[in-house]
């Protein structure tokens, strides 16, 4: 009963901030409490020249850093939104103002143990960069090593643990007040939102996560990650090798240092389609301060907080998807689609393939440098209603970060598509991974699989049988000493569940 009350007086706080914005179409969409809506009506603030994601933007960034990070989780949702809107919350900048250096000193000390001063030779107290999770302070190692220091900003933890809680709450009433909306998958939403907030406030995740993306890239020269100096890392603080480079969205000062910017596209695209494609494992917030050009032209990222996985099956229908896309091919695309699961398969074909043809021809009828597979993508995603296809999250973050590559690409080089640079890359990569040759390769290594599972199931088979061996005798001494009814029943579970098992076990070895 607290929790309603005590969400309802919330949300009527938060409706009245939408209100003061004239932004309170997203409560107005999705129908529920309508009574907190009708009132927040009566203060809406009308005549606002701005676009609508713009207004709702300025809400989102006063409402705190919640929302803040969940509104830009929301620009990945153009099914949700107008597509005007999503590209609105793209922009939606992650800036706070920045706590002390006093609370920062303060969290550095309870998380390592010791003073500030045993730990680095010099700390500056002014951050350089805040953001609404931590903020960065530059500082010098006792060995003397320039490095970043990320600090989690004080009470985080629990700010988001409450709003999270409300969001959880919002999309359960719409689950269960408008069904209609069921199949955009609310609750999986704000779980997957969740899920990655709580990785980024864990420091100890975002090191482990740069040094993996580096481990995959360590035999190429031109894609490194900063070292991270894990004796001065924890929970809630992270110290990491200070980059001595150009920001990579800064195009004119790459130039005047003597860089080529289409060489750095071409390393910035190649990097992104190793992975996502080759490792499953990428950056997903790809914007130009999050990437610098280092004098020898080494691109080296920063910021690992929100990192994307994307298993085999999926980068193998990413990959035949955007081929069929680049070829024009409509019908190898919505074949694609509905292999993938991904639409109903009581849905038309042919029908789908002329909606990807409408997705497709107004993009791929522009010149190269216009075209965006990250736009196709949220458009394809859009097209969910009309064809009863449940929305994909796992696809989400990775749509995102296309488009933010997209904009890094054109800010360094307007007239270049980066998808005809890693094209090549990506039609090489599914000859290898999905020709013939690759397909025999894993039946063989299936079958070798379940060869090397013969021992094993003998093994557990024959658990399974001892174990209902002594169960029966156990019923049978119970039968003959009148042990209560219930008891009598669980040879019966038992029984059953040992059923499954053996089944489920022959269908392992039959796979």
């Amino acid at each position: 009963m607290l929790r309603p009350l005590r969400h309802s007086l919330r949300l009527a706080r938060l409706a009245y901030t939408l209100a003061r914005h004239d932004a309170l179409f997203p409560l107005e969409v999705v129908g529920v409490v309508p009574s907190v809506v009708a009132v927040a009506r009566l203060v809406r603030r009308r005549g606002d020249v701005r676009r609508p994601g713009e207004r709702l933007a300025a809400a989102l960034s006063e409402m705190g850093p919640s929302f803040i990070k969940f509104g830009q989780a929301l620009s990945t949702r153009a099914d949700l939104l107008s597509e005007q809107v999503a590209l609105d919350l793209g922009r939606l900048a992650d800036h706070l103002p920045p706590f002390s250096g006093e609370a920062a000193r303060r969290t550095i000390e309870l998380e390592l143990g010791k003073p500030v001063s045993m730990l680095f030779a010099r700390f500056d107290d002014e951050p350089i960069a805040a953001a609404s999770i931590a903020q960065v302070h530059f500082a010098e190692t006792i060995s003397g090593d320039k490095v970043a220091v990320k600090v989690l900003r004080p009470g985080i933890e629990a700010a988001f643990a409450r709003d999270l809680d409300l969001f959880y709450w919002l999309a359960e009433l719409v689950e269960v007040a408008r069904p209609q909306f069921r199949r955009l998958k609310p609750t999986e939403t704000v779980r997957a939102f969740a899920e990655v907030t709580r990785t980024e406030m864990d420091l100890r995740m975002e090191a482990a996560a740069a040094e993996e993306l580096g481990e995959n890239f360590v035999d190429d020269p031109g894609y490194r990650t900063p070292r991270v100096y894990w004796d001065l890392s924890a929970q809630r603080v992270m110290t990491m090798e200070r980059i001595e480079g150009i920001p990579i969205g800064e195009r004119e000062r790459l130039i005047a240092a003597g860089h080529d910017v289409n060489a750095v596209l071409r390393k910035s695209a190649e990097a992104f389609f190793y992975q996502v494609f080759r490792d499953g494992f990428f950056h997903g917030d790809m914007h130009g301060g999050n990437a610098f050009v280092e004098p020898s032209g080494t691109v080296v990222p920063v910021d690992f907080g929100i990192m994307g996985r994307v298993d085999s099956d999926t980068r193998g229908y990413l990959a035949e998807l955007l081929i069929a896309f680049l070829r024009r091919d409509y019908r190898a695309v919505a074949e694609v689609q509905f292999r993938a699961g991904f639409v109903p398969l009581d849905q038309s074909v042919e029908l789908f393939a002329q909606a990807c043809r409408s997705i497709g021809e107004p993009i791929f009828g522009k010149p190269s440098n216009e075209i965006s597979i990250g736009r196709l993508l949220a458009q394809l995603l859009r097209v969910t209603e009309r064809f009863e296809m449940a929305a994909q999250p796992q696809l989400l973050l990775l749509q995102k970060t296309m488009l933010m590559a997209e904009g890094m690409g054109t800010k360094l080089n307007p007239t270049v598509n980066i998808w005809e640079l890693a094209g090549p890359l990506i039609e090489d990569w599914m000859r290898r991974h999905f020709g013939p040759r690759a397909r025999l390769e894993r039946a063989v290594e299936e079958t070798l699989e379940g060869v090397r599972r013969v021992p094993r199931l003998v093994q557990t088979l024959e658990q399974l049988a001892e174990r209902e061996r002594r169960r029966g005798e156990i019923e049978t001494v119970r039968q003959r000493t009148g042990i209560s009814r219930w008891s009598t029943l669980r040879p019966t579970w038992s029984g059953a569940l040992a059923a499954l098992a053996l089944l489920a076990a022959a269908l392992a070895w039959w796979r």
